[in-house]
């Protein structure tokens, strides 16, 4: 079944999930820092020209339904914090991913979206299981994924850090998050 993306809502009580839109731009922008990506494999974008090069080109992938990236934001005041991924929709283990906002850090919101993705993913899309990428230094985000009943299936290196791959199972369909 493919939803358009202004049908995909996901939320919390704290959260508010929904597929990027331009209106998510300023914002996500503002928040991608040197120290925000030192753990992941792209770098920040040079301008705010070539971060609309890169944001544009996630909205026809939203749009088929083939990958996924989501603006998280607190329910209660719309605040941005950060976007999650769900990446390669199509395959037999999607891959999740996450990053949160710095100044928002070590409030749960990474686990608590992650968890809303992968919850959702399982239940709309009938996702089996899922891969989560995640550099080796990254303990904030291992735990994420160790919550979920992640196991490392795999160590790879790049050359700006190595990374472990877990493997989280199938979020239970009847669960509550």
């Amino acid at each position: 079944m493919l939803l358009r993306p202004t049908e995909i809502q996901i939320e919390s009580t704290r959260l508010l999930i929904k597929p990027f839109t331009a209106h998510d731009a300023d914002a996500t922008f503002a928040c991608i820092t040197p120290s925000l990506t030192r753990h992941m494999a792209w770098e920040p974008p040079a301008s705010r020209h070539d971060f609309d090069g890169v944001w544009r080109s996630w909205i026809p992938t939203i749009d088929d339904g083939s990958d996924y990236v989501f603006a998280i934001r607190l329910r209660a005041d719309g605040s941005f914090l950060g976007l999650a991924g769900l990446h390669r929709v199509r395959t037999e283990s999607p891959e999740l991913g996450i990053w949160i906002r710095e100044d928002r850090h070590r409030n749960g919101f990474g686990r608590e979206a992650v968890t809303l993705v992968a919850h959702w993913a399982t239940r709309t899309i009938g996702c089996a299981s899922f891969t989560y990428p995640v550099a080796e230094a990254n303990r904030p985000s291992r735990r994420i994924a160790g919550s979920l009943g992640g196991v490392i299936v795999e160590s790879r290196a790049t050359p700006k850090y190595k990374f472990v791959v877990y493997r989280i199972p199938r979020w239970p369909v009847t669960s509550e998050v």
